[in-house]
């Protein structure tokens, strides 16, 4: 099975967890999906599609993919510009961000159709976000959904998380438009339920996956906090129960973890309700220690089922 994640890998500064020091790190929404699927899923060949500058830094970024077990072929060097950065405020558990990214390689990504092209032709599940759009000028948008639309008809699974991000957008309505274009080119569609009811005005999780799937995907998997995992699959429809952990450390990379554990099990052909149990296993092991990517006890990376 090969997977090709596509998005934005930025430098991470982030509080350590003993002295109140930041520590770099790299990271990012889809990034941090791939980093954990390649833990979680060491039989997944794991690539990431990217763009970065020709700087020490991104040259950093490069090796410590590689270092990561992750394919970076796919990335392509845009001369003169470099990578993102972002810091992290804790409070309580729950983070807050502060950006630097204008002069951000990523940005380009859509730039080379055929590049796009050749990455999803090798590839079997293509996975990508909300603000892998965002992040794009509406040319570079219109060519990404396009290679996945041509993608999808040629037999390739593709995944979305909407990772709804207002401030990444030019209006609220070409978010929400955006947002449902990239559902109506996917299979498989991982939305949180917060951001959903919030720019979509849905009146549970459930409403929030027949929205989805009446946009065109196949599979809606609605993560909703401490609450029960929504799923709806082809005909069948219910809720996987959440064990909360009761003091959580730091909630960066709870959804992408989550994603992360969901796409493994379903790489190895597990069913959904099992595919979500094992996800939500690994990201509560991931919330419990501070930063985006993490280590996490290799009992939690083992198979995770339903009760």
């Amino acid at each position: 099975m090969r997977v090709l994640a596509i998005g934005e890998c930025m430098a991470e500064l982030a509080p350590s967890d003993t002295d109140g020091d930041f520590r770099l790190g790299f990271a990012g929404d889809t990034f941090n999906t791939a980093w954990y699927l390649a833990r979680c899923a060491p039989d997944v060949q794991v690539s990431y599609l990217t763009a970065v500058g020709d700087d020490p830094i991104s040259q950093n970024m490069l090796t410590f993919m590689s270092d990561s077990g992750i394919d970076s072929r796919f990335a392509q060097v845009s001369g003169g510009k470099t990578v993102g950065l972002y810091l992290i405020s804790l409070d309580h558990g729950e983070r807050s961000f502060s950006y630097w990214r204008g002069q951000s390689a990523a940005k380009t990504l859509a730039d080379n159709p055929a590049a796009l092209g050749d990455a999803m032709a090798r590839s079997d599940i293509i996975y990508y976000s909300g603000i892998t759009l965002a992040i794009l000028a509406p040319e570079g948008r219109a060519t990404l959904l396009g290679a996945l639309r041509k993608a999808r008809a040629a037999g390739k699974t593709i995944a979305f998380d909407p990772n709804l991000r207002p401030k990444l957008w030019a209006s609220d309505s070409e978010m929400t438009q955006a947002i449902m274009q990239g559902a109506a080119v996917s299979d498989i569609v991982l939305p949180s339920y917060e951001d959903e009811a919030e720019w979509f005005n849905d009146t549970s999780p459930q409403a929030t996956a027949e929205r989805y799937l009446a946009a065109g995907a196949m599979t809606v998997v609605v993560k909703n906090g401490v609450g029960p995992v929504s799923y709806a699959d082809g005909e069948f429809r219910g809720d996987v129960a959440v064990t909360p952990v009761e003091r959580p450390v730091d909630t960066t990379a709870a959804g992408d973890s989550f994603n992360a554990g969901f796409f493994a099990r379903h790489a190895a052909g597990d069913n959904i309700v099992d595919a979500i149990a094992h996800a939500c296993a690994l990201s509560r092991a991931v919330v419990q220690r501070r930063g985006a990517l993490v280590a996490v006890d290799p009992a939690c990376l083992s198979r995770t089922t339903a009760t």
